[in-house]
């Protein structure tokens, strides 16, 4: 009976290993993914080992595309031995089959594991790696270089702590690797190693490295960066990376793994002192229990503490502190714990709990930096679903204040913010959201926009101020999305709003063509004016004709035909055929 088993399970291997749809999977399957070959339980065993020496860094690489993030990465997992055997047996295969450098072990396929990023050998999503030495324990995160796919290098330096910022030794700073570093510094990090990569296809050029150097420290005032340090390498072949290579004796600082081991990362900001817990679920098993669950974003909490429920600004007191293992005494920044109180107060999802001398308040109204993300462009008055925290609401971008030139970092006027454009903007919330600036606390300043319709994310951004004073209590008066231009103009002296009315609120808002109409109108008073002088008038008669025609004449236009001056706005929430963008 067992051998007539085995025979049964046999032929349904051998039959499954006929199967041409199987065989067809096994062609197109691009091997395994390092992460699914790795040991978890040895990764955490090697991580405690290195953290009771040091402590763990977040770090991502980044630049522009085909500067050599993924082949760092695969190398440096090499050179510390971070490597498991059938890994190697899996990279040996793999670099025949999708190998770009000849007959030498690719180690970028070590890190990229998609079938799309190996046959078109570029770096698509954001892949994460895990190794550690006897100093430190390390994870980090490869993001893709390629401008199309600049939304999957901003969520990975969102949770870093350093950024390593590859330069291509032949090309030197490009568009892209300007524009990883300026998300980079958006997203509050601060410290950052600038890896000159291939200076083996320069012959170690020293002249090559002190140039790039240079290039770089131009433009590091105007991203904010405390600690840069500088190192020549070559990744293909390990120069300067766990080892110093003889290849260059003019170089004396630090290896990458030297400057990785030794940095100690200046603080992101983004964690407040303060107690603060945005609320993401609320526990109710049975009547006897109320618990709030959440992930701490600033500060401690332990029972008898104050606490206030915002928006609402409802008070109570903590009665107990659940962790995962039961009750705790005390509570601290970036544990998940859930709170019970002593009173039944109203607070769901979004809401947040915070001391009861927490300054913090619930806004409506936000000015922030953003990245937009897709490929059809952001305009003023677009209406998305704000995600911050653990809360989301209707949005309005109630104007777009200006852009990022990404070559200069010089702010410009922008009319619409394409694809991969940094702006500032000002954003209107249909109900108030408990936010702070970025640099004050991630949890609470950093946020998405989505599509209302698509429910796709267009946009992330972090929030650089609050510029209302906060709601004391939900009966504030709603800000109602505007639906013209002039309800997204800032309120206007006498004079300004004498202008508008003469102009119309579209050229007003529009500095170089209001200059224009205001010359044409100008000559078109002169004219008069010369005219009633022909017709036999005196001087005085025809200057003040001429000025009552320059001053008067717009408004009576605008008083006949109100809507004839003003330029038609798109609506871009608008879907039906034609309309909208």
């Amino acid at each position: 009976m067992s051998s007539a088993l085995t025979r049964t399970e046999g032929d349904a291997v051998l039959e499954a290993a006929s199967n041409p749809v199987s065989v067809a999977e096994m062609d197109t399957f691009a091997g395994p993914a390092p992460d699914a070959l790795a040991d978890p339980e040895g990764r955490a065993a090697a991580l405690a080992r290195a953290g009771a020496k040091g402590s763990l860094l977040r770090f991502i690489t980044c630049g522009s595309v085909d500067d050599g993030k993924s082949t760092l990465i695969g190398r440096l997992l090499f050179d510390t031995d971070s490597v498991f055997d059938d890994q190697m047996d899996a990279l040996k295969r793999d670099s025949k089959k999708f190998g770009t450098t000849g007959e030498d072990l690719d180690f970028a396929l070590l890190v990229d594991g998609l079938s799309a990023e190996r046959e078109q050998g570029i770096t698509i999503d954001v892949a994460y790696r895990y190794f550690s030495t006897a100093n430190r324990a390390f994870i980090i995160a490869d993001t893709p270089g390629h401008e199309q796919y600049t939304r999957n290098m901003a969520t990975g330096a969102s949770q870093a702590e350093l950024a390593v910022i590859l330069v291509d030794a032949r090309k030197g700073i490009l568009p892209q690797t300007r524009r990883h570093s300026f998300i980079t510094s958006m997203v509050g990090i601060k410290s950052v190693i600038v890896a000159v990569n291939k200076m083996d296809l320069v012959g170690f050029d020293q002249t090559v490295f002190d140039e790039i150097v240079a290039a770089y420290e131009a433009i590091r005032l105007e991203l904010g960066f405390t600690q840069v340090t500088y190192v020549p390498l070559s990744a293909k072949n390990g120069d300067n990376l766990a080892s110093r290579s003889p290849a260059s004796p003019w170089y004396q600082g630090p290896t990458l793994l030297e400057a990785l081991e030794r940095a100690q990362p200046e603080g992101t900001g983004g964690t407040s002192r303060r107690f603060r817990l945005p609320v993401q679920w609320v526990n109710r098993p049975n009547l006897d229990f109320r618990g709030f669950c959440g992930q701490i974003a600033g500060g401690t909490v332990k029972p008898g503490d104050a606490v206030l429920s915002l928006p609402s600004r409802r008070r109570s007191t903590v009665r107990e502190v659940l962790g995962p293992d039961g009750a705790v005494p005390e509570a601290h920044v970036g544990e998940a714990v859930t709170l019970t109180l002593n009173d039944e107060i109203d607070a769901s999802r979004g809401d947040v709990l915070v001391h009861a001398d927490d300054p913090v308040r619930a806004h409506r109204l936000l000015k922030a930096e953003m990245l937009w993300m897709v490929d059809r462009p952001l305009v003023s008055g677009g209406r998305f679903i704000l995600r911050l925290g653990s809360a989301q609401t209707p949005a309005n971008v109630r104007s777009l204040d200006e852009a990022v030139d990404i070559h200069s970092y010089e702010p410009r006027r922008a009319n619409a913010l394409l694809m991969n454009e940094i702006g500032r903007v000002t954003i209107a919330l249909d109900r108030p959201v408990v936010a702070t600036p970025y640099d004050e606390s991630r949890a609470l300043g950093a946020f998405i926009l989505v599509d209302q319709l698509t429910n796709e994310t267009v946009a992330l951004g972090v929030v650089r101020e609050t510029p209302d004073s906060g709601e004391e209590a939900s009966a504030a008066p709603r800000i109602a999305p505007p639906p013209h231009v002039e309800d997204t103009l800032p309120a206007a002296t006498r004079l300004e709003t004498f202008r508008r009315l003469w102009l119309g609120s579209a050229l007003a808002a529009d500095p170089s063509r209001a200059r224009g109409v205001t010359l044409f109108r100008a000559a078109s008073a002169i004219l008069v004016g010369l005219l009633v002088l022909v017709m036999g008038l005196h001087l005085w008669q025809a200057i003040l004709v001429g000025v009552l025609d320059f001053a008067l004449r717009p408004l009576l236009r605008r008083l006949m035909v109100p809507r004839e001056t003003e330029v038609p706005r798109p609506d871009p929430s608008d879907v039906r055929d034609g309309a909208g963008i």
